[in-house]
């Protein structure tokens, strides 16, 4: 199992404990504002169209969307939403990217530090990990009881550029374009679609065979997730299949 495809199933398993703390609204919201900054009419700002149809997914109330979609515009008041990526190196010599979104950068950055402090990451300067990852547009299909094969074969003709199975999860990777189109594709086929996002992926992996450095790995990254401001955060590990038995027993 590769550890990165770990930390996103940890990341999905989390959603229903976000939603019941509040704090996925609050970063669905952000997501919202920040892209309702490129015009906040979502028939003309993709970026918005699929921040708007994330949140929808997640039970974020029509009022809500509004909100964050004036607050971004500028048409409601209070501080500034702005975006920002912090560049880290974690245990293991593992790249980390960490998308904020914040009304409050030293606020971000103080708590992403105590974090790096506490659980062994470091921050690197400008570009020293961003040319490590590339921006893909990934969407995850729960097989269930569908055949894999033809699953995949499903994928391709609906644009795939890549298909990869793990654990009854297909990962398909499209061009951000055609994203929307590929969600939909699957979901009138009769797939169950879990994520449809453009995210951060690495473009190469680190192999990690050391139990220990695996756990203080997965603790850094639960971490920086359970950080408000922080929107996305995307690594390059992959855990190694005989410690992954360790730390699921």
């Amino acid at each position: 199992m590769s550890g990165h495809s770990k930390w996103a199933q940890i990341k999905r398993k989390k959603g229903a404990t976000d939603v019941a703390r509040g704090k996925l609204f609050s970063k669905l919201a952000a997501a919202v504002s920040v892209a309702a900054k490129g015009g906040g009419d979502p028939a003309t700002n993709a970026t918005l169209r699929v921040a708007i149809e994330k949140a929808r997914e997640s039970n974020m109330t029509k009022d809500a969307i509004d909100r964050a979609i004036k607050r971004g515009t500028g048409e409601l008041g209070g501080a500034a939403i702005e975006e920002t990526t912090y560049e880290v190196f974690g245990p293991g010599g593992i790249a980390i990217l960490i998308k904020v979104v914040t009304d409050n950068r030293n606020r971000a950055s103080a708590e992403i530090k105590a974090v790096l402090n506490k659980y062994g990451g470091n921050m690197g300067g400008p570009g020293s990990v961003a040319w490590m990852f590339e921006t893909l547009a990934v969407v995850h299909v729960d097989l269930l009881d569908k055949n894999k094969d033809e699953a995949e074969l499903f994928a391709i003709d609906a644009g795939a550029e890549d298909v990869v199975e793990e654990d009854g999860i297909l990962r398909v990777v499209v061009k951000p374009a055609d994203l929307a189109k590929a969600k939909k594709a699957f979901e009138e086929a009769g797939y169950k679609v879990i994520s449809a996002e453009v995210s951060l992926e690495p473009k190469n992996t680190v192999e990690i065979k050391d139990l220990k450095v695996a756990e203080r790995i997965l603790k850094l990254m639960d971490a920086l997730d359970e950080l408000e401001d922080v929107s996305e955060v995307s690594a390059n590990f992959d855990i190694q299949e005989e410690v992954t038995g360790e730390l699921e027993s």
